[in-house]
Formats: C-alpha cells, sequence, structure tokens
C-alpha cells in the first residue's frame, strides 16, 4: 500500500494522462473530419495542434565526497560561524562501527562513551542557558571529597555498627 502513492509513481500517471490527452487531440484534428460524431475542430490546422512540453531533466542531489572533519572545516570557513559541538575523537568514532547494539558494541557503545563526557568538553560553548551555571566547573573543582567529620558518615560509624544493624539503604528509603 506505501507504493501506490508515491511522488514518483504520481508523476508518471501525471504523464501518462497528459500524453494521452495530446495524443488525442491530435488525432482528433487529423481525422476528426472523416470521423465526425461531434463538434468538428475544421478551423485548426495541424501545424496548431498543441505540443507536448520538452520533458524536464531533473538531477540527482549532490552526494558529499568530503570526510565530515573537512565539511565542518569548510563551513566555518564559508560562513565564519563556527560549529556548535567538538569533533568526536577518532578512538570513539572507530567504536561507532565495530559490532551491534543487541551486543552492547556498536552505537550502543559510542552513545554511552560520549554520554560519559561533560558538555563542556562536547561543546565550544553553552548551547542551552542552563548550562552557564556550571559551565567550566570542573577546571575549578579538582575532586570531590566527602567530609570527614560530617553527620551521615558520624551515624553510619557509630550506631549501625554498635546496634549490629546492617546499612545497605534501598532505593525507596528516602525522605520526602
Amino acid at each position: 500500500m506505501r507504493d501506490l502513492l508515491t511522488t514518483q509513481k504520481q508523476n508518471c500517471y501525471r504523464e501518462l494522462i497528459e500524453k494521452e490527452v495530446y495524443t488525442r487531440l491530435a488525432w482528433k484534428v487529423k481525422y476528426g473530419q472523416e470521423y465526425s460524431r461531434g463538434p468538428s475542430l475544421r478551423g485548426l490546422k495541424a501545424s496548431e495542434v498543441p505540443k507536448l512540453p520538452a520533458p524536464r531533466t531533473v538531477l540527482p542531489p549532490v552526494m558529499c565526497t568530503q570526510k565530515p572533519e573537512e565539511l565542518a572545516v569548510a563551513q566555518t570557513t564559508e560562513t565564519g560561524l563556527q560549529p556548535d559541538m567538538r569533533p568526536v575523537t577518532p578512538q570513539i568514532r572507530s567504536t561507532l562501527y565495530q559490532g551491534f547494539s543487541k551486543e552492547g558494541k556498536g552505537r550502543n557503545l559510542y552513545l554511552q562513551q560520549r554520554s560519559q563526557k561533560s558538555p563542556d568538553e562536547k561543546f565550544q560553548h553553552p548551547v542551552l542557558s542552563s548550562w552557564e551555571y556550571g559551565w567550566r566547573l570542573g577546571e575549578l573543582v579538582k575532586e570531590v571529597k566527602k567530609p570527614v567529620y560530617g553527620r551521615s558518615g558520624l551515624v553510619k560509624d557509630t550506631f549501625y555498627a554498635r546496634n549490629g544493624i546492617f546499612n545497605s539503604p534501598a532505593p525507596t528509603d528516602r525522605l520526602g
């Protein structure tokens, strides 16, 4: 059913109908006097028969032969704008073409590796306004450490260990 109304088939049917109409009209002008059943076209000459329009040649779309890196450089030089996203490293790009997503390789592994990078590593500048709050925060904070004398550590070390209660919180053990 999907193949019935494609643009290519519709154009084909349109051309067939136009050719049939022009052929009937040309026959009517040429032989209409001998086989007249309706209004005659005796006033028309054979040279006045409408001609079929010349077929329009439609060129196929131009295929890009440049590599994506070259294309990005070419676009920046033409428009003067830089692309939003930085190019992917060749190591991560190579995982895209190795294996199948169903096996955890290929596209699946590629997307996992890309999601491990923060937005400031993937993009030249913040694309969303919400990204501005934490943009380049990784350069300022090198390592996040838990406080040594924090309340949660204190309770975990003293209460749970002394009373014999195992500290294995469930995902639903949250306040609020």
